[in-house]
């Protein structure tokens, strides 16, 4: 027989993200098993740029996307070509990450050819199958049918145990995203504003429930604490959708202590998020990686399939409120020993080594052993 073939499956930026750890740590071991990064391109130039990052690019690139296509299309084109690469190269096992519809896909098109399905980042949930939509589908419909399941936290296990998964299926690995942001962050000098002492605010915003009204409250409520505060400064990632773009540069083009800004290539977005005082985001990812650097993240949502921040005290639900984003900013920008609490609570999401331990499992699934992580 020869060497396992392990698929590893991208499709939009926060993917890449957390999945170049464990495609970095598979490859360590290439003497004995192939791993190769499949893209679906759910995302194209920013999921790129997230994996030039690491050194990386897609072994298989599917270059689903289209414009004005629906969630249905997307669906299709990224099962159909799949299904043809597993067809192709019969891979031993297919991993996927977190709740895109890219891993839903990837889930899916292993489960028809009866192929091993692993799930990064498994296990979150909110309490509707719709909030958010289509994510929290993708991600509970991946747990159905995936035969390794590496939850982040004891939060997410306990939620695979309470849904009848096999226990010893179940993984506590910590959240690659952790893996990532860590070794972003030693890659390049911070090089933001070197000539501003301000206080910078960053804001991303892209979540499919925020588009429209949602978003518009959401730029008003930045641009009203930007005004209130002369000392601080609005970076605004802008998300390539343009739905998205209308809304954000309809309400805060044109002011001076704004800045309109492309998304960054990940290592400069992590030292974007070093620089900030205070971040408002929608992202999950953000969620996580934020606390790394001791920021409070206003979570722009209604619920969170991490709640684990919120618990420990690293991230604050204001949703879409125009009220509940100026007031909650307006305490952390004045109230130090608030600010304080936030940013010294202990981020629950790892230690940078849930790469390793997923490395470590999935090659022993495999018959393959290595060496465990250090404890």
């Amino acid at each position: 027989m020869g060497r396992p073939l392990i698929f590893c499956s991208v499709g939009t930026r926060p993917e890449a993200i957390k999945m170049a750890p464990v495609v970095l740590e598979l490859r360590r071991y290439e003497d004995v098993a192939d791993t190769v990064l499949v893209s679906t391109g759910q995302h194209k130039e920013i999921l790129l740029q997230a994996l030039d990052t690491f050194g990386i690019q897609p072994d298989e690139d599917l270059a689903i996307m289209q414009h004005g296509q629906s969630l249905a299309q997307v669906t299709s084109r990224a099962l159909d070509g799949i299904d043809g690469l597993i067809q192709a190269r019969e891979p031993d096992i297919i991993l996927g990450q977190g709740d895109t519809t890219t891993a839903f896909v990837s889930a899916l098109a292993a489960f028809y050819r009866r192929v091993p399905f692993a799930h990064v980042e498994a296990g979150l949930r909110t309490e509707t199958i719709d909030n958010p939509f289509p994510e929290e589908f993708n991600r509970r419909a991946a747990g159905l049918v995936a035969s390794l399941h590496f939850p982040p936290t004891e939060w997410a296990r306990d939620n695979l145990v309470r849904e009848g998964k096999d226990p010893a299926k179940i993984f506590v690995t910590g959240n690659t995203g952790i893996d990532a942001v860590l070794q972003a962050a030693n890659l390049t000098d911070q090089r933001w504003l070197p000539d501003f002492k301000g206080r910078l605010i960053l804001l991303t915003t892209h979540r499919r429930e925020n588009w429209g009204e949602p978003q518009r409250r959401i730029a008003e409520a930045a641009l009203a604490i930007v005004n209130e505060f002369e000392d601080t400064l609005l970076v605004v990632a802008m998300h390539p959708n343009p739905q998205v773009r209308e809304v954000l540069c309809s309400v805060l083009s044109d002011h001076p202590r704004v800045q309109l800004i492309e998304p960054p290539e990940y290592a400069s977005f992590v030292k974007l998020m070093q620089r900030s005082t205070l971040i408002l985001s929608d992202s999950g990812g953000v969620q996580e990686e934020a606390p790394a650097f001791g920021i409070p993240v206003l979570v722009l949502r209604e619920t969170t399939e991490r709640p684990e921040g919120v618990d420990a005290g690293t991230a604050m639900l204001v949703g879409a409120s125009k009220e509940a984003i100026i007031r909650e900013g307006r305490r952390l920008l004045t109230d130090r020993e608030a600010y304080r609490r936030m940013a010294q609570a202990v981020s629950p999401y790892g230690d940078g080594h849930a790469a390793e331990r997923i490395r470590h499992i999935v090659l022993r699934s495999l018959g393959v052993e290595t060496p465990e992580v250090a404890s």
